[in-house]
């Protein structure tokens, strides 16, 4: 895995503030993006069996997001990895609180090693979540339409569990900027 510092600089390289490329940056190869993340789709299958799902994001800074459910991780505990479209970042979270801090809890050792090798295979980089839970600092504009907003509240009411805390004070983090819908 890179440094922590040499993944804050590429996370904050490659943040463009042009609002055009919100989604995907400026040289985007979509064909490569997309076969890509079929490779990683199908070696996350070879791992983890033919319980693994896979799809692409629309409207959203990643590409796509492979679901492992708990029976087959291991851990007891659902996995899903998503790739951005740029960088392309790669990283992974637990549980169903997406984004939000705990999420990384339960990615062993071993899992973190195989994904950066296979990550460095594909041409990407893997960035940890707790990288990604950083307050975002970078020159996009997230979160200020009010549009995004009504979008992002009716998921959340949408997936809200009874009796989880409201995280609406939470600031933007890199993970807003590079695996959110936009």
């Amino acid at each position: 895995m890179l440094p922590l510092d040499r993944l804050r600089e590429l996370l904050r390289e490659l943040d463009d503030p042009d609002p055009e490329h919100r989604e995907m940056p400026r040289d985007y190869d979509v064909p490569a993006a997309r076969q890509r993340f079929r490779q990683f789709a199908d070696a996350a299958e070879r791992r983890f069996g033919p319980s693994v799902s896979a799809g692409m994001g629309q409207d959203s800074s990643f590409l796509g997001v492979v679901s492992v459910p708990a029976e087959a991780t291991g851990t007891g505990r659902p996995l899903q990895m998503a790739i951005s479209n740029f960088g392309p970042f790669v990283t992974a979270e637990t549980g169903r609180r997406w984004g939000l801090p705990g999420c990384e809890e339960g990615l062993g050792d071993e899992f973190v090693t195989w994904l950066d090798e296979l990550c460095t295979e594909l041409g990407c980089v893997y960035v940890p979540i707790e990288l990604l839970m950083e307050p975002y600092d970078g020159p996009t504009p997230l979160g200020d339409d009010e549009a995004g907003e009504a979008i992002l509240a009716a998921l959340a009411a949408a997936s809200a569990d009874e009796g989880e805390e409201e995280e609406d004070d939470l600031p933007p983090a890199w993970y807003d900027r590079y695996f959110q819908y936009m």
